[in-house]
């Protein structure tokens, strides 16, 4: 039986962006329907780069940024708490839950994928923000994070006190606002082929069928 054809896919995303969360999951079960693998590389993407240290109430933040009203935003909770659990993934949305800056955590991606962790770092912290209400933005929080997938508790604190990562994670921020990128989640597939928002798992799988039939043909 021949291997599973692999696709590269460059995701770009925010680990406090909801439809970045749903996106993936999408994505992911479009790979297990159509049986292809997924070598997907984590790119940075900062929806709030000004973010103040203390972060902000999340409803009265998107009320301020894109002027959501409290009736949308209770509908726009119970829409994404629904695809989340349709997907595997719990939204753990309350009314005093905060939003903050997520400058370290893509350091801490960064760092945890040159170990073979980032998919891993990634859903952690996913997880993190969004089942847990967790400061994302915390280093001690971000450490702990970081040991909760098997890597090392000290050295990702070393690491992240450090800001070695930062310029780095800068470089690669700019990248795609080069190319563009203005919103997440942005996935370019095969480095030919960009694709923006959650697309649903039939789109997905559309784009990964094509891939396959292209690389066929």
């Amino acid at each position: 039986m021949p291997d599973a054809p692999s696709f590269r896919v460059d995701v770009v995303s925010d680990v406090v962006c909801p439809w970045c969360v749903i996106g993936y999951h999408q994505l992911a079960k479009a790979a297990r329907d159509t049986g292809v693998e997924l070598d997907i590389r984590w790119h940075p993407f900062e929806l709030n780069p000004q973010m103040a240290e203390r972060g902000e109430n999340l409803r009265d933040h998107l009320a301020s940024k894109y002027g959501t009203t409290l009736e949308g935003s209770i509908q726009a909770r119970a829409r994404l708490t629904e695809m989340g659990a349709a997907l595997g993934f719990t939204f753990n949305y309350a009314d005093d839950m905060r939003i903050y800056n997520t400058f370290r955590a893509h350091q801490l991606i960064d760092w945890a994928a040159e170990q073979g962790k980032g998919r891993e770092m990634k859903q952690a912290l996913f997880s993190a923000f969004f089942t847990r209400r967790e400061n994302v933005s915390d280093i001690q929080v971000l450490a702990g994070a970081a040991a909760g997938i098997g890597l090392n508790r000290a050295d990702a604190l070393d690491m992240l006190q450090s800001q070695d990562r930062a310029n780095h994670v800068r470089q690669k921020e700019q990248i795609w606002i080069n190319q563009g990128v203005r919103g997440v989640p942005a996935m370019m597939f095969d480095q030919r082929h960009l694709v923006t928002g959650a697309q649903g798992v039939e789109n997905y799988t559309r784009i990964l069928l094509q891939l396959r039939d292209d690389r066929a043909a």
